[in-house]
């Protein structure tokens, strides 16, 4: 024990008289309507890594459309340091995006991350930003993930681009994570990959982290809350609905893939969930279709489709008898 306490106080070590050699500066970029929790997580994060190397490793630059101040979702207004087209050089670009794809400069920040990719400069997305990468052509031939919640809507409008059900993803040059907490986990495995795990480990304790997330950890997305200290096999056979909502697999298909008979997975869902297998497939479904709806300018037609319901009628029945309205109305809603 006391070696490899020892071992761990020498990499740090290591790590930290490496770092005073090198600097990395990251650029964020934020756009209205912003999420506040995961920017300031994901910045905290390099602040914290800072203090435990008792000099500046890192430091960060905010960005935005024009230059001007930004305004997060909670209200509260943010000043930048640069507009994006005079963004200096910076390790990675990241971008945080949340409630609205819609906002003012959105032309001028789309501009902004080609020329960055032309460049063959480092992206990042934190929460709903994955969007304004894929939008802007930065995301095509790589691995991303982007926030439960809108994952559908980005899959119907990026069909090419596999976007996983991850807490973050890394593959070569794009960084991209669901926001919230998992903007923590992602800038932690920056951080190790930087300084070693010593020093990722010491951050995490600084925020009371208990576990630091890998890249292979699934989002806690809608209905899979339920499962948490649930039957390992029950939460495989919810992630398969999960991932085949347009073409929705059979009782025996269901069965098979966490090697149960029809009758045990039945018995799992009515002792767990207190409904049927059927019952709950439908509602990941239906839960699914509301996230179009309010996302997307897709046809109903074409989202009952999407949802694996063979008819629109069939599909208006089943969401009015669901969530207490057609989906008529669900669209007309402003959120």
């Amino acid at each position: 024990m006391e070696e490899e306490v020892q071992t761990n106080l020498t990499e740090v070590a290591q790590r930290g008289a490496d770092a005073q050699v090198r600097h990395r500066q990251f650029a964020f970029l934020m756009v209205e309507k912003f999420p506040m929790f995961s920017l300031a997580a994901a910045i905290d994060i390099l602040r914290s890594a800072n203090r435990q190397l008792g000099h500046n490793f890192y430091s960060w630059i905010t960005v935005s459309a024009d230059g001007e101040s930004v305004m997060a979702s909670n209200g509260l207004p943010v000043k930048v340091d640069y507009s994006i087209a005079d963004v200096p050089n910076a390790d990675i670009l990241f971008v945080a995006a949340g409630l609205s794809l819609e906002f003012p400069g959105k032309s001028k920040v789309l501009a902004g991350l080609r020329k960055w990719g032309r460049r063959g400069g480092a992206l990042g997305a934190l929460s709903v930003g994955s969007h304004l990468l894929a939008a802007a052509g930065q995301l095509d031939g790589h691995r991303c993930t982007i926030h439960w919640e809108n994952r559908a809507s980005f899959m119907e409008a990026f069909p090419g681009i596999e976007c996983s059900g991850n807490v973050f993803e890394i593959d070569r040059k794009r960084y991209t994570c669901a926001g919230g907490t998992t903007s923590i986990d992602l800038m932690l495995a920056v951080v190790r990959d930087d300084l070693g795990p010593g020093i990722a480990n010491e951050v995490a304790n600084q925020f009371n982290y208990e576990r630091i997330r890998s890249a292979s950890d699934r989002q806690r997305r809608g209905p899979e809350r339920d499962l948490m200290g649930k039957s390992e096999k029950l939460k495989k056979i919810v992630e398969r609905m999960a991932d085949t909502l347009d073409e929705p697999l059979s009782a025996v298909q269901l069965a098979k893939s966490a090697g149960l008979s029809v009758r045990q997975v039945e018995r799992l869902f009515l002792r767990h969930m207190n409904m049927t297998p059927g019952k709950y497939y439908t509602r990941l479904r239906l839960e699914r279709a509301r996230e179009l709806l309010r996302q997307t300018n897709m046809p109903i037609l074409d989202i009952a489709v999407a949802t694996g319901f063979a008819s629109h009628s069939y599909f208006a029945q089943s969401y009015r008898q669901h969530f207490g309205r057609p989906p008529s109305e669900e669209r007309r809603t402003t959120y």
